[in-house]
C-alpha cells in the first residue's frame, strides 16, 4: 500500500507540474496578445486627433506647397492637429467668430479646429482636390459629427444625412458614402501662381441634431484629410 500511495502522489506531483507550465503558458500568451492589441490600438487611435497629407511625394515639386504657419512656409509632406480626448456636443453658434483667424492647431473646449496654407509657387495654373476620409467610427459617432471647412472666406458645413430620409440635415451639405470611407471630396480649380489658399477645418458633435442622443456617448470618430491634384475621370463628372 505505501508503495502505491507513492506512485499516485508523484504522478499528482507531476500533473500539478504540467498543469502548472500551462497556465503559466497561457498567461504569458494571453499578456502577449494583450500587449499585441494594446499597440495596434495605439497606432490605430493615438496618431493625432486630424491628420492632413499630400498624396504623394512628388506634389513636393510641382509647385503646389502646404505648410502650417506663414513665418515657416517650408513645404510639408503632412501636418498634424494637436489631440483632443473628449468632445462634448455643442452648438455651431458657440463657435467663435474670429476661428479662421489662427494658424495651425487651435481647439477650443470640445471642438477640434485647424488650419493650414496651400500655395502655388509654380508659374502654371493648378487645380487640386481636398478629401476627408473616415477611417473609423464606433458607437455611430457620425450621427451628429460636423465639419466645417473654410476654403479662404467659403464656408461649408457637411454632415451625414438624416437618419429618417437619409436626406442632408438643415444648413449642411450631405457627407458622401464612398466605398473607400470618402465622406467630403472637393476640388479647388484654377489656382493662379502666387495664390495662396487658407484652409481651416473645424469638427465637433453637433447638440442640436436629433441624432445627438446618449447612445453616442463613449463613441469614437477618426479622420483624416488628404490634398492631391490629380483624381479619376470618372469623380470629376460626378463634381461637374
Amino acid at each position: 500500500m505505501g508503495n502505491k500511495d507513492v506512485v499516485v502522489k508523484a504522478d499528482r506531483v507531476r500533473g500539478w507540474k504540467k498543469l502548472g507550465k500551462f497556465v503559466k503558458l497561457a498567461i504569458f500568451l494571453l499578456l502577449l496578445l494583450l500587449i499585441i492589441i494594446y499597440i495596434v490600438l495605439k497606432v490605430l487611435f493615438n496618431d493625432g486627433s486630424f491628420i492632413v497629407s499630400l498624396q504623394d511625394n512628388k506634389m513636393l515639386y510641382s509647385g503646389l506647397a502646404m505648410y502650417e504657419t506663414l513665418n515657416d512656409p517650408t513645404p510639408k509632406r503632412k501636418l498634424k492637429a494637436d489631440d483632443v480626448q473628449f468632445l462634448d456636443n455643442i452648438s455651431i453658434k458657440w463657435l467663435p467668430d474670429d476661428i479662421t483667424e489662427y494658424e495651425g492647431s487651435h481647439n477650443g473646449k470640445n471642438y477640434i479646429a485647424y488650419s493650414f496654407y496651400m500655395e502655388n509657387t509654380s508659374s502654371a495654373v493648378i487645380n487640386y482636390w481636398y478629401k476627408i476620409v473616415m477611417d473609423d467610427v464606433i458607437l455611430n459617432a457620425d450621427e451628429a459629427l460636423r465639419i466645417m471647412i473654410y476654403m479662404n472666406n467659403d464656408k461649408t458645413v457637411y454632415a451625414k444625412g438624416n437618419s429618417i430620409d437619409g436626406e442632408a440635415e438643415p444648413g449642411t451639405t450631405k457627407f458622401r458614402d464612398d466605398e473607400d470611407g470618402t465622406i467630403i471630396l472637393e476640388p479647388r480649380r484654377d489656382m493662379q501662381s502666387g495664390d495662396r489658399d487658407k484652409i481651416t477645418v473645424v469638427i465637433w458633435i453637433e447638440g442640436d441634431d436629433p441624432e445627438c442622443t446618449n447612445a453616442l456617448i463613449g463613441g469614437h470618430a477618426r479622420l483624416h484629410m488628404t490634398l492631391t491634384e490629380e483624381h479619376t475621370e470618372e469623380t470629376m463628372k460626378e463634381l461637374e
